[in-house]
């Protein structure tokens, strides 16, 4: 579909990309992975055409579509969410105007015998059922199942985007291009601005309605859940892995420490040759021998390793003071602007050494409880910040108070105390900040950087509680992995505000959900969370859509019961139902895949042009139009049944999981 020969990229004569070359394939999932830096986003815009190459090229199959969206882009204000989500159909409501006028024209003609109305009339079928097989009758059901998917309420729908933050108009670009169906999605980090159930909804898209797909993200769950192929970019090479991410982690640790071995054997040969040259230059005995292991030495070519790995750095925070028992204590706090009541009745203990998850819908109140704990905002009811707390708190804007006039090392060294002062090079390389860029002022710095540098500095304050807000944005799997591992090893409190799933895994006890002005507390980790939100959601709406995103992440199976021999039947009864309907789901996604096919080759033949002469055209279209009808039936038939059989299956799985 698309292929990459031999491509090279080079900024300023320094080589970014070389001799690159892969081939994208239909129904491809594919992450771009690597370092900050890497070219992976250069990469996805050469593909997308929005870039040239320094030397060779991407090709591309005729007529084949690609969509993009990247991290940031220049958004419009001057049309509501529904207005600019339809423009996604500009093609349909061209098609919708030019039918109009031709119905305009058939009701003011009156030479129906005429060749010339017979014509128009032929016309006017034509691009009639070029309109149903469009979808231009029900387009507006899957516009509106796509924003509300990506987090909108139907009361948003009319609301302009200028109202809305840059985060938001992103889901409606990205809704847009989904919309679009493009033959390839080329996706830039499209999480970073989507809560949870929102980015759940995506995966369940990518992995089962779209075509090809690249994407670059940081959200491992994420990438886990889409992705059937991994592509690593290291030192400007790339490096093709047939598997999803976390196989891909393992596959890349036994090659890396394959590269390892033939760098140090290499090394050693170098090391050899050059000894023997120095010991031999000026003895005539040895000229024959010197010469040969100086040309041997012009011959080599040197084997390139990636960076040290500094993920197994393990940081320590600081001595601090032991806090009261219950760091934070709210009592029917409620805030609201104006007329507009954010939360109310929130009531919650916080005990010491726990580390608890904010989680919710962006808009719906995580950041300002946030603020109302640290002071910043007044509020209703009672909010008791309990005794010797020290709150160590990092946001984004966080970033801002940093001093612009030294430099990233100088940031750190100020503040770094003990051992830690003995590996601030190596605790900078963990977060992104290797080599030369240790050495930058901060001024230069980008938000993404700065805010990296801000968390570093976070980590290494006295403190006993940490409130994080959005921690993870700026990092990649590397420094998420150093900082998780550090806030698990933090003696203090915490409260994190997250929509990393595999972030929060394994670090949060409770979780807090934020939603319709309230916040409920859910016992356990995220997937306890995630899998409690699911099963309430199966019972409360039996008929859910499958497009919900409270059910696109599978349930955890139970194990067996140990106790009698009836409890085994009943676990393997379960089991083989669950098997069932993992079966029919798999059918129906087969059978749908094939019906798109056959649309899909129907569609290429009706896109060539049709004339009303030469042996009967029109005919041929309209039966091509017959048949193209009749797949497009037999395909809402697959997917109402999909639709069916995925329901059943969250259902017993969500009785399994009971």
């Amino acid at each position: 579909m698309v292929s990459i020969d031999h491509l090279s990229i080079s900024f300023s004569a320094s080589p970014l990309l070389t001799d690159v070359s892969f081939v994208i394939n239909a129904k491809d999932r594919i992450a771009l992975v690597g370092k900050n830096g890497a070219g992976k986003s250069t990469l996805l815009k050469t593909i997308a055409g929005m870039q040239q190459p320094t030397s060779g090229n991407v090709s591309r199959q005729r007529d084949v579509t690609i969509g993009y969206l990247p991290q940031v882009m220049v958004l419009s204000d001057e049309r509501t969410v529904m207005e600019e989500a339809e423009t996604a159909f500009a093609h349909i409501s061209e098609l919708e105007q030019r039918i109009q006028q031709l119905n305009q024209q058939l009701a003011e003609r009156t030479d129906y015998e005429s060749e010339d109305y017979m014509q128009l009339v032929e016309t006017f079928t034509h691009e009639n059922d070029r309109f149903e097989m469009m979808g231009g009758q029900n387009y507006h059901a899957e516009l509106e199942r796509t924003l509300q998917g990506l987090g909108f309420q139907r009361e948003d729908f009319h609301r302009p985007t200028s109202e809305f933050s840059g985060g938001w108009r992103m889901r409606i670009e990205l809704a847009k291009l989904l919309l679009q169906k493009p033959d390839l999605l080329l996706l830039d980090e499209p999480t970073n601005h989507l809560d949870i159930g929102s980015i759940q909804w995506l995966e369940q898209f990518l992995a089962q309605r779209a075509n090809a797909v690249v994407l670059v993200s940081h959200d491992r769950a994420f990438i886990n859940n889409v992705t059937n192929r991994t592509i690593e970019i290291s030192c400007g090479r790339i490096s093709d892995y047939k598997v999803k991410y976390d196989q891909y982690v393992v596959l890349r640790e036994e090659r890396r420490a394959t590269q390892i071995r033939a760098y140090e054997n290499q090394q050693r040969e170098i090391a050899e040759a050059k000894d023997f040259i120095e010991r031999f230059r000026y003895k005539p005995t040895k000229s024959n021998q010197v010469q040969s292991r100086i040309k041997m030495l012009e011959k080599i070519v040197p084997i390139e390793i990636d960076e040290v790995d500094n993920s197994h750095l393990h940081l320590k925070f600081p001595p601090c003071l032991r806090s009261g028992d219950y760091p934070v204590i709210c009592d029917e706090v409620g805030k609201a602007y104006g007329n507009h009541q954010i939360f109310s009745g929130v009531n919650l203990t916080i005990k010491r050494g726990e580390k608890v998850a904010f989680v919710g819908n962006n808009g719906e109140g995580k950041s300002t409880l946030v603020k109302c704990i640290m002071g910043e905002i007044p509020f209703d009811g009672k909010l008791t910040v309990g005794h010797n707390v020290q709150i160590g708190y990092f946001a984004q804007n966080q970033a801002q108070l940093l001093d612009g006039d030294i430099t990233v090392f100088d940031t750190i060294d100020r503040v770094a105390r003990g051992d830690i002062r003995t590996k601030i090079r190596d605790l900078l390389g963990a977060f992104m900040f290797g080599g030369e860029a240790s050495d930058k002022f901060v001024k230069v710095l980008s938000g993404g950087e700065r805010s990296r540098l801000a968390m570093i500095r976070l980590l290494l304050e006295p403190v006993n509680f940490l409130i994080l807000d959005e921690p993870t944005n700026h990092l990649d799997m590397q420094s998420k992995d150093v900082l998780k591992q550090a806030i698990q090893n933090f003696d203090g409190t915490a409260i994190i505000v997250s929509h990393d799933r595999d972030f929060l895994d394994g670090l949060v006890s409770r979780v807090y959900e934020f939603g319709g002005g309230k916040v409920r507390e859910y016992i356990g980790g995220i997937y306890d969370w995630i899998s409690e939100k699911a099963t309430l959601t199966s019972n409360l709406l039996p008929h859910t859509s499958p497009s919900s995103p409270l059910t696109s992440h599978p349930l955890p199976h139970t194990s067996p019961s140990s106790g009698g021999v009836g409890e085994g039947q009943g676990f393997r009864e379960r089991q083989k139902k669950i098997r069932r309907a993992e079966k029919a789901v798999a059918d129906c996604e087969a059978r749908i895949e094939q019906l798109e096919q056959k649309i899909k080759d129907v569609e290429t033949q009706l896109s060539k042009p049709q004339t009303p002469s030469g042996g009967g055209g029109w005919e041929e279209a309209s039966s091509l139009f017959t048949l193209h009808s009749s797949l497009k039936t037999e395909l809402d038939k697959a997917v109402e049944d999909w639709e069916q059989a995925s329901e059943l299956l969250e259902q017993v799985k969500s009785s399994n999981a009971n």
